[in-house]
């Protein structure tokens, strides 16, 4: 009997310290989103990629290594669209993005330059 109470209260506090640990913190904001031409140059994350590829440059004050390649969500001009960090962008203010023509496009046409958004990973 007493192998199972104390197998019970082994259990209890074990499941108390996976409950207690911190949530992961995710990236994300709110602010304008502008786009740019890949010219066939690496981002900061090493890779080089096509104008077509949606992919998007984090503002310096977010961006860290840890983000290389992860999948961002942007909504924007009443759409959603999936893009993967490739890159940083040093003239976007916190929460504003850079993207690349083919992610640009999918919220909105060139013309647009600029598009209120809000973000999330």
């Amino acid at each position: 009997m007493q192998f199972v109470t104390l197998a019970v209260s082994a259990l209890a506090l074990a499941a108390s310290s996976v409950a207690a640990a911190p949530a992961q913190k995710r990236a994300g904001g709110s602010g304008q989103a502008t786009y740019y031409y890949q010219n066939q140059v690496s981002g900061s994350c090493g890779k080089v990629n096509d104008d077509s590829t949606p992919i998007v440059a984090v503002n310096s004050a977010q961006m860290n290594d840890a983000m290389c390649g992860q999948t961002v969500w942007i909504q924007g001009n009443g759409k959603t669209i999936e893009a993967t960090v490739a890159d940083t962008c040093p003239t976007c203010d916190w929460g504003s993005l850079d993207l690349s023509v083919g992610a640009f496009q999918q919220l909105s046409g060139l013309d647009a330059g600029v598009v209120p958004i809000t973000w999330w990973s």
